[in-house]
Formats: C-alpha cells, structure tokens, sequence
C-alpha cells in the first residue's frame, strides 16, 4: 500500500478506508466491512435510522468505507451531497457523539449530534431569495412508535409547502421548545391519535386546541398563513 496508508494503519487504521489512491483500491475492497461488526445496540439503531429514512422517502446509500475525522464519533456518522454540484458535491458532514459532553467535564449524559457545512456549496445549492419565515408548526410525538407515525405526517406537511419541526420530548417539555422556536401551531401526536386519525392541534397564539385530521390540519395551517 501507499506510504500515508502504511502510516495510518499503525495510527488511526479507518484512515485507511478512506484512501484515494487508485492502486490501493483493490487491497481495501478486500478489508473487513463494519457493517459485520456492530454490537446489538448499534446495529438496533442503525436499523431504526433506515426505518426513518424509508418512511420520510429519504433516497441515501449506506457506505461502509465512509470515514470521518474525528474519533468522537459514534454509531451514524453520514454526509450529504447535492446531485449538481459536480465533483465536490457534498454539502455538509457529520455524525453522533453520544458521551462527548461526559468527557469534557459534564454530569448530565447528553446525546448530541453535530455537522459542519461548506458555505460555498451550500450557496450553491440554494437557488433564489430565501426568506426568513415563522415556523408553522412544532410537532410533538409522545413515544416511539409515535415518532415514526409523526415522521410521516411531518414529511407531507413540509411537502404542501409548511416548514415543521418535530422533537421526540415529555409534552411539557415540548411545549417549552414550540414557545421558545415560535411555532404557530403545535401538534400532539400519541397512540391514541393515531388509533383514532385524530391529532390534537394547538394554535399557540390563542391557545385553542382541536382534535383534527391530516387534511384538517393542512386546511388549518392554510386559513392562517400570512
């Protein structure tokens, strides 16, 4: 192999998954995948962001070769890339670092999640004038199974045109992060929800709050659009 990759097998092996070198190629397909190497508790997550990903229709290929540069990392590290930007045609990377704020000193156990995003491409990216705009709704799903069925319903009300945000917290907890992101409307999503096709919807200007459905609640967010 290479002289950089004689190197990093000795001080940061993954480094060498990452090789450019053409000659090397053929000696690195050959290595061991860690896609069968995940511990139960990885490879649970892992497949669980697939799920998420396959709900919300998110196209995305899974690269066992993909390496990033820092070695706080764990589980999912990923990277996005734009389909017209060329050659450089990633956006932005990252990953999870779950235990990074324990290391640096904290009490409390804070999953974290982090990217960073080159600015020249993602300028390149955007076309036309953006607008700052109020978020329109703040989606609160109350459990697992929740979130996944809340995912859904996220993906087709961005799709109609509404920006969303969902967080997985206590309600009370999430009602603190609606007031605190401005959201015009909050949406409750549980298990009784969703047995019933029925969301609870909370104008958080007036403090109404309905049981509606899906299409309900696109009509709701449209006769308060400004």
């Amino acid at each position: 192999m290479c002289g950089d990759c004689q190197r990093r097998a000795v001080t940061n092996p993954l480094r060498v998954l990452d090789c450019k070198v053409e000659a090397d190629q053929p000696i690195i397909e050959k290595l061991p995948s860690i896609l069968d190497y995940l511990c139960e508790p990885c490879r649970t997550h892992f497949d669980a962001v697939k799920v998420y990903l396959d709900d919300r229709g998110i196209p995305y290929q899974v690269r066992p070769r993909m390496v990033r540069g820092l070695d706080y990392y764990m589980r999912t590290t990923f990277e996005v890339v734009h389909g017209a930007l060329g050659a450089q045609n990633s956006v932005l990377g990252g990953g999870r670092y779950d235990g990074l704020a324990e290391s640096l000193g904290s009490k409390v156990h804070s999953p974290g999640i982090g990217f960073s995003i080159g600015e020249d491409r993602l300028v390149m990216a955007v076309e036309g004038e953006q607008q700052a705009t109020p978020l329109d709704l703040f989606v609160a799903p109350l459990g697992a199974a929740a979130t996944r069925h809340a995912g859904k319903l996220a993906r087709d009300i961005r799709r109609a045109g509404y920006s969303v945000e969902l967080v997985e917290a206590k309600l009370k907890r999430a009602m603190e992060l609606a007031n605190k992101a401005g959201a015009r409307f909050t949406l409750i999503v549980g298990d009784d929800e969703i047995a019933a096709g029925l969301y609870a919807l909370k104008n958080m200007a007036s403090g109404d709050q309905q049981k509606m459905t899906s299409d309900e609640i696109l009509a709701a967010l449209a006769a308060t659009k400004k």
